[in-house]
Order: structure tokens, then sequence, then C-alpha cells
């Protein structure tokens, strides 16, 4: 990059007291499971997740067989990202990226390196780094990727030359997928399994759900200790045990590497529950209507 025009662009910058505010009060952190569930996973956000698969149809189908990634996940996700489009950020890129890097200290080496980041990234798209928009910490387009995950995941996924995730939703939706493909995504395997146990086992079924989410016991411990799945699982096979309160008190069930996968998405495990769940629920009212329509 040409130093004077780096330059020109940070003078163009504006620091935004606003950004610093909204990092210092992550909504993530203080939210329960039912208050991500009233958010995520309801009837308008459903049907706006079906239209949006049946509009972009063809671009899904391609993207779920290439990248072996069903279409629900990927249409989840921008749905939990950006309501598919309507919510990618007003801020400008670069005030968030600047305000981060330069007046934000505990976080200012990881947003430096986003900025360098953007910067490159706007070259080698031929993009303005003064008109893009995004999130107070700088994610972008569709499926919100910062810059470092946008040049290494986004794809050019109509041909076009251009990895635009603004405005291109074959490339929004090829480049979700591919995420989730270079994240260790496992084709045709689980996401989460019901879990089954008596009530005598409560305490370590509790003690396991405060453990890590990423999965690391083999499923034949857990049948040792009396925890089952309501479906047939290899006795290897890696699991975590998640919980959280529903309307009928509060459940668990294991999760699969997959589960884990969501997570690098974003690190959070209601993040991944609302992913899943609402994957499941735009699959099965979309698989409904058609069934009706026959």
């Amino acid at each position: 990059l040409d130093r004077s025009d780096v330059l020109l662009i940070l003078q163009s910058a504006n620091k935004q007291q606003s950004i610093i505010e909204a990092m210092n009060r992550p909504a993530e952190k203080v939210k329960t499971w039912a208050e991500y569930r009233k958010i995520f996973i309801q009837e308008r956000r459903i049907d706006q997740g079906i239209k949006f698969w049946l509009k972009n149809h063809e671009n899904l189908t391609r993207a779920s067989k290439k990248y072996n990634v069903p279409p629900e996940v990927i249409v989840a996700i921008i749905g939990v990202e950006t309501s598919y489009g309507r919510n990618k950020g007003n801020y400008r890129v670069i005030d968030a990226l600047t305000t981060l890097a330069f007046d934000y200290p505990k976080r200012s080496a990881f947003f430096t390196k986003q900025l360098k980041s953007f910067l490159l990234l706007c070259k080698e798209q031929n993009q303005d780094p003064l008109s893009l928009k995004g999130s107070y910490a700088g994610a972008m387009g569709y499926g919100q990727f910062i810059p470092s995950s946008y040049r290494s995941y986004a794809v050019d996924f109509d041909g076009d030359g251009y990895s635009d995730i603004w405005n291109n939703t074959a490339d929004a939706i090829g480049s979700v997928a591919n995420y989730f493909k270079k994240n260790g995504w496992k084709s045709n395997q689980l996401i989460m399994s019901n879990l089954i146990y008596e009530d005598s086992n409560k305490k370590y079924i509790e003690n396991e759900s405060k453990k890590t989410y990423k999965p690391k016991t083999p499923y034949k411990v857990f049948m040792n200790n009396k925890l089952y799945a309501d479906e047939t699982i290899a006795d290897n096979v890696l699991l975590s045990v998640i919980g959280r309160e529903e309307q009928g008190g509060k459940i668990y069930s294991f999760a699969h590497k997959n589960f884990y996968v969501i997570t690098r998405y974003n690190r959070s495990r209601l993040y991944a529950l609302a992913v899943y769940s609402l994957s499941n629920q735009i699959k099965r009212h979309k698989s409904e209507l058609e069934n009706h329509n026959l």
C-alpha cells in the first residue's frame, strides 16, 4: 500500500465514542438463552429465512454441494447475523477500525491487524474504504465477516472477479459455506443429540455442562455414567454437554463437532444454539409449506 494513500484514508476517518461504549457492553455477555431465543427464534425471522432460501435456492444448493454445509445452516447464519441482509451495520468500517485500533487500548493490537486487513482487501476487491459500512466492531456484509475473515474465507461465488459480501448474495452464501468448511464442518454429521438421563445423574450432567463446549469426551464415557443419546452414536465419538432453560424446565443435549464449528463463527454457546434452532425451524417450516402446496 502506498503510504500517502493510507495517510489520506486515515485522515478521513472519525473517532466514534459510541463504538467504544458499545464495545464495553457486548450483548452476548448479558443474555440468557431465553432472551436469545426470543430474539432469534421468532416467526418473522423464520418466514424471512424461508423467503431468502427460496429466492436464493440455486446458489444455496450449489454452495451446499460444493462445501458440504446444509443450506439451512447457511441461511440461519445470515439470519442471525443480519436478518438476511436487513441489518448489515451503519458505521463506516474505517471509523470503527481506526477508533478501536487507536482509541481502545485493550484491543488495539487486534484491531490494528483488522485495519491492515481492511485496507488490503479494499485494494484487492477494488472497494472504496471510506464508503463501506458494517458493525461497531468492523464486521461486514450479509455474514458479518471481520476483515481478516474476509481475506481468509470470502469467495467469488458468481465468477465476476470480486468477492462482494456486502451486496452480492451469491458471494455471501458461498463465503459463509466456505468459512464452515475451512473450520472443520463435517458433512452429514450431527450437530446436537437429545440426551437421556436419570434424575440421580443430574449433578454429574450439570457439572459436564459447565465444561468447555468443545467436544472432548468419548460417548462411551457418558454411557458408562448412564447418559445416553436418543440415536445411534459410535462409542468413540467425542461430545460435550449443553444445558439451557426451556419453557418446560432445564434440558440437556449432547453437542457434536459441528456444534463447535458454529462457535468458530461466534465464540458463544448461546449463538450456536440460536443458529442450530433457527436452522431447524426454517427447514421444518419450509418443508411443511412445500408439502402443503403439493
